[in-house]
């Protein structure tokens, strides 16, 4: 008998049904073929915890740090239904000649089904079953390509790695700082990511808290009801700026250059998952969870491909099936007949094997999208007009430069002229009320010579210096990305991802639980730190526990571990010697600082609402 271990019922239906399954068991399927199909419900198993190792770990108690085992180890979840079905498992493991994993397609996916594995102690022959969506024909074609397990060791490593480096940090400086730190009865959860994440949202805070706005005048000018802004740059005293002014007012402006250059616009990127979730953060206001639990929803009914990826290319196998693709998506007809009317062009920024490893980006399968709903239909819709857009023409446009001169002072005006809309057409013919105005859009001058003058008019603007904004779920998904950097190319995006924080598939649950353990709060699309989550990273000293960059260099190493590339002993080894060096600076500590974890954030909103501004 052949074991099929799927990661949801929902998936084991899937599967069962093309393998001639069909026959429902008190959990599991058969039929009148030699294969037999489970599942898991997500994590059954997880890491032993502190006390399953030791009595002397039960109590909270300082002398007992750190708390490293000897050798980690994993248990079932003590949960009725968890164990009730992990018993299934494990009997059919018992009389199976070759199981077949068919967990999710991922690290996570990986770690889940080996554990599993492990605990119901296999002995029989394992492959491994790799799709990117879950229809029919993906199906199909993985369980014609079955790859040895062996294959997925480095995956396995990689996510064991992260979890064992997760309890190490999490488990002892938790306790740690909580025994040290935390008023009476509180936890002050700690964590090798969500740390670091607050500390991004608590540094913002204090930019902004800190910041001095500072007055600044721009002079300007208006000839043939085109604006001109003087190169010279920004005045932060008043009577200068008044002295240009009155130099400039009643002198002829005389147009000294024009210059014309044709530029292009490439389609924007395909979707990763931190890119989706940062788009309906910016369109609807979704949280990163609404977003991952959306398009997983899209993911179970066939109609998008495997979600928790972190590239924006396609691998150069899908190039020959995107034709068939596009010609299913029937309801965007209008859109595709261009594009099936002539070959599709291949382009290096959408096919790169170099830039795939597991997954490639987020496209439809082209099944129908008539099964979906609400929220749903607005998500695929975004994903179609990107996937779409990416094989039409760049958008062209023509950038007109003119100079001008009055009394010595040079003033230059830029207009922007598109020539050609190319993808742009996707997204014109289908804004809703929800889209905001393209901000592209540039000022379209009047036809100009160069050396006609004329009248003009003068004037100054008064503007001040604008503080950093808040973060919102969106940008700080982004700041997670890239380590806290502010990044807008996309190119060097792409390659900064390495050293981002967390993965794309636990980014959404770190921000959740940063909200859970009132470190941060909302203030409408605003995330803030409340005063219990300031004070955290106000106490913590270790700038290994806090800071984007040195995490960045972990996921790093993290995801050279999946490659092959980095030794995982060696990762868990330097988590085990950093996180006895924190225990001995703590310890340290002679101060009696006491952190409170409750309602301080209320009355941070009603500080603020009090004084009339923002901090």
């Amino acid at each position: 008998m052949i074991l099929c271990i799927t990661e949801k019922p929902s998936v084991a239906k899937d599967i069962a049904a093309i393998l001639g399954a069909t026959v429902r068991r008190d959990g599991f399927y058969e039929g009148n073929v030699e294969y037999k199909v489970t599942w898991t419900y997500g994590h059954l198993c997880c890491l032993k915890e502190p006390h399953d190792y030791t009595d002397l770990w039960k109590r909270w108690s300082l002398g007992a740090l750190p708390m490293i085992p000897a050798r980690f180890g994993i248990k079932i979840i003590d949960q009725e239904s968890i164990q009730r079905q992990f018993r299934v498992i494990e009997n059919l493991i018992s009389q199976a000649t070759e199981v077949i994993n068919c967990g999710d397609a991922g690290q996570e996916g990986e770690l889940i089904q080996r554990w599993v594995m492990q605990k119901a102690g296999i002995h029989c022959p394992v492959r491994r079953l790799w799709i990117s969506s879950l229809t029919d024909d993906s199906i199909r074609e993985g369980f014609s390509n079955l790859r040895p397990e062996k294959d997925f060791d480095n995956l396995y490593h990689a996510g064991l790695s992260r979890a064992i480096g997760d309890w190490i940090l999490g488990m002892n400086a938790t306790r740690l700082y909580s025994l040290k730190y935390s008023s009476a009865g509180n936890v002050l959860s700690i964590g090798r990511v969500q740390t670091p994440t607050l500390a991004l949202i608590v540094k913002r805070h204090f930019e902004i808290a800190n910041f001095k706005s500072e007055d600044f005048w721009e002079l300007k000018t208006v000839y043939r009801g085109a604006s001109f802004s003087a190169t010279s740059g920004r005045f932060f005293k008043e009577e200068d700026a008044a002295v240009a002014l009155a130099a400039i007012s009643g002198k002829p402006f005389t147009v000294t250059d024009i210059t014309e250059k044709k530029g292009k616009e490439a389609p924007p990127r395909l979707f990763d998952l931190t890119g989706l979730q940062v788009e309906c953060n910016k369109r609807w206001g979704w949280t990163a969870d609404d977003t991952l639990r959306l398009i997983q929803s899209l993911y179970e009914k066939k109609v998008t491909t495997y979600p928790r990826v972190d590239t924006t290319y396609l691998s150069e196998d899908i190039y020959p099936k995107i034709p068939g693709i596009l010609r299913m998506m029937t309801p965007y007809a209008a859109l595709t007949a261009s594009l099936l009317a002539a070959k599709l062009p291949k382009s290096k920024k959408v096919f790169d094997n170099a830039k795939v490893t597991d997954h490639h980006a987020i496209i439809p399968t082209g099944q129908s999208p008539s099964v979906l709903v609400g929220d749903e239909r607005k998500m695929y819709h975004l994903i179609a007009q990107r996937f779409i857009a990416a094989f039409y023409p760049d958008c062209q446009f023509l950038t007109t430069t003119v100079l001008g001169e009055t009394a010595g002072v040079t003033f230059k005006a830029t207009g922007k002229v598109i020539t050609s809309p190319g993808w742009r057409v996707i997204f014109d013919s289908a804004k809703t009320a929800d889209d905001k105005p393209d901000e592209n859009s540039d000022n379209i001058l009047p036809p100009m010579q160069k050396g006609e003058t004329g009248p003009h008019e003068p004037s100054l603007a008064k503007k001040a210096t604008q503080p950093p904004k808040f973060y919102t779920e969106g940008t700080l998904l982004r700041a997670m990305e890239l380590a806290g950097k502010t990044v807008d190319d996309d190119e060097l995006r792409e390659a900064m991802k390495e050293n981002g924080i967390g993965r794309p598939s636990t980014r959404a649950a770190i921000i959740e639980t940063l909200f859970k353990r009132r470190y941060i709060y909302r203030e409408r699309k605003n995330i803030m730190a409340s005063q219990a989550g300031i004070d955290l990273i106000s106490t913590i000293n270790e700038e290994l526990l806090k800071s984007a960059k040195l995490t960045g260099i972990w996921e790093n190493k993290l995801r050279r571990i999946e490659r092959g590339a980095y030794d995982p002993a060696t990762f868990i080894s330097e988590l085990k010697e950093l996180i006895s060096q924190i225990v001995i600076n703590v310890l340290s500590d002679n101060s009696d600082r006491k952190i409170k974890v409750g309602e301080e954030e209320q009355n941070t909103r009603k500080t603020r609402k009090g004084r009339g501004s923002k901090v």
